[in-house]
């Protein structure tokens, strides 16, 4: 039989005894598909990382059992690369037994005859939130990884509980989507920031659970090219705070300035008047303020009309 065969089959070679022991004791869980994608391998690790006993999953199809709806994009992208003889190595949701969602870290390969002919795939993959925590350990920031397209393939802890999103739901979002519209001239594409890995701060303004917005600064770190990681990173810090701060002080000191603007004018208006009819500062004071509420106006207004238009009240 065929070594494309008999990964289509699902027959066990009988070269694969140790290859069977040597898949086991790694630490990744490994799948091997045919081109179906119909299971043929899957060893200890995978069991313990996916739920499934390999009696349990053989012969199933790999869609049906590991990949959830966000992952399924990539589907066509991995056949690509896999056909042009490279391998595909990205992060994206999958699922467990039990239904949960977890972002994985996955590299596919090819498994190709004498000939050369592609005959089936082999997958290692580890839990990305694992592969992460020793870089992320030191971090107070919330964090979001995306894919290449950028699609959401994880969200840490502190990214879940600041914004109010369950895990599930943000797994296979757009970044995109989770700007806010006004805030999406700022936040380009990476890619599009002429080659750079690590982006300047941005502040924007991100949508929570209940589409209320918290103020971020973020920082986006492309490490497509990592092979712990495959993805950017966002360091995400809530800066709602500061803003509003950083607000009410503009709104403070645009008072003060108003508040000076006028007193300037009135006190212009009351040496006009004064010098014009030949009175006391106060006395001019006192016709503006009975001018103004004659007239129903503001003092100010009076008092702008006495320097720009020669108002004599």
């Amino acid at each position: 039989m065929a070594p494309d065969e008999d990964l289509a089959s699902g027959a066990v070679p009988s070269n694969w005894a140790d290859a069977d022991r040597l898949l086991d004791s790694l630490g990744h869980a490994v799948i091997a598909t045919d081109l179906g994608g119909s299971i043929v391998r899957w060893n200890a690790a995978a069991e313990r990382l996916y739920g499934w006993t390999a009696e349990e999953i053989l012969g199933r199809h790999i869609a049906d059992v590991t990949v959830s709806e966000a992952g399924k994009e990539h589907g066509d992208e991995i056949m690509r690369a896999l056909r042009e003889g490279r391998p595909w190595s990205g992060s994206f949701s999958v699922v467990r037994k039990d239904g949960s969602t977890f972002s994985a870290l996955v590299t596919d390969v090819g498994v190709r005859t004498d000939d050369g002919r592609l005959a089936g795939i082999v997958g290692v993959s580890t839990d990305l939130g694992d592969a992460l925590r020793p870089l992320l350990a030191r971090s107070s920031d919330a964090v979001l990884v995306t894919s290449g397209s950028g699609t959401v393939s994880y969200a840490s802890p502190a990214f879940t509980r600041l914004f109010d999103w369950p895990e599930e739901r943000v797994l296979g979002m757009r970044l995109w989507d989770l700007v806010h519209p006004d805030d999406r001239s700022v936040v380009m594409p990476p890619a599009a920031r002429e080659g750079r890995h690590d982006s300047p701060a941005l502040e924007c303004r991100l949508r929570c659970s209940d589409d209320s917005w918290r103020w971020v600064e973020m920082v986006v770190s492309d490490l497509l090219d990592d092979p712990a990681v495959r993805g950017r990173i966002c360091n995400i810090r809530d800066v709602t705070e500061r803003r509003s701060a950083q607000e009410r002080l503009a709104e403070l000191n645009e008072q003060l300035e108003t508040a000076l603007t006028s007193r300037v004018v009135i006190e212009q208006a009351k040496g006009m008047l004064a010098e014009r009819r030949g009175i006391s500062v106060e006395e001019a004071f006192q016709s503006l303020r009975k001018h103004a509420r004659h007239h129903n106006a503001s003092l100010q207004d009076v008092a702008t009309a006495v320097v720009t238009l020669g108002l004599s009240p």
